[in-house]
């Protein structure tokens, strides 16, 4: 399989599931069992495909379909656009750490630096748009799994 297949079918599988993890364990799949096509014990970068999964992995996270966050479990979390209207419409049910964008990124010397993007910030406009159009029950619907137990302000009656 080639590299561009491969980052096809991965972000493929981030929108079949809709919210997975990137490497750790979890409730959600873990994107780099589903790159590496088996499971992975330890630490994934001893398995012998590594640095195909990371670059594999690098370049979903870039993608525009992708919002990489900490939502499961203070995790590093990859969330479909597809469920973007719903994350935002449901934001206040969350909190703010766990919707801040995540971006990894290559300094000059060659390091990599993590810089967040808080929330609502890297939210796009038609997203925005498509959240305030969504009623709260569609949004919860779609989210359910995912949501915590109880919201953080309101009640959970459907609006």
């Amino acid at each position: 399989m080639n590299a561009a297949s491969s980052v096809a079918t991965a972000i493929a599988f981030v929108e079949a599931h809709g919210v997975v993890l990137a490497s750790a364990k979890g409730p959600v799949p873990r994107l780099i069992e589903a790159i590496a096509s088996e499971p992975i014990t330890g630490n994934w970068w001893s398995h012998p495909r590594a640095n195909a999964i990371y670059n594999v992995l690098a370049e979903v996270s870039e993608s525009e379909q992708v919002l990489v966050c900490r939502l499961i479990n203070g995790k590093v979390t990859l969330v479909h656009r597809r469920l973007w209207p719903a994350l935002v419409r449901l934001a206040d049910r969350f909190a703010p750490q766990q919707i801040t964008q995540v971006r990894e990124e290559h300094t000059p010397s060659g390091r990599h630096a993590v810089s967040e993007v808080p929330f609502p910030q890297w939210v796009p406009p038609e997203i925005a748009q498509e959240a305030k159009a969504l009623t709260e029950r569609e949004a919860t619907s779609l989210l359910e799994q995912w949501l915590p137990s109880a919201p953080k302000s309101k009640s959970r009656r459907a609006q």
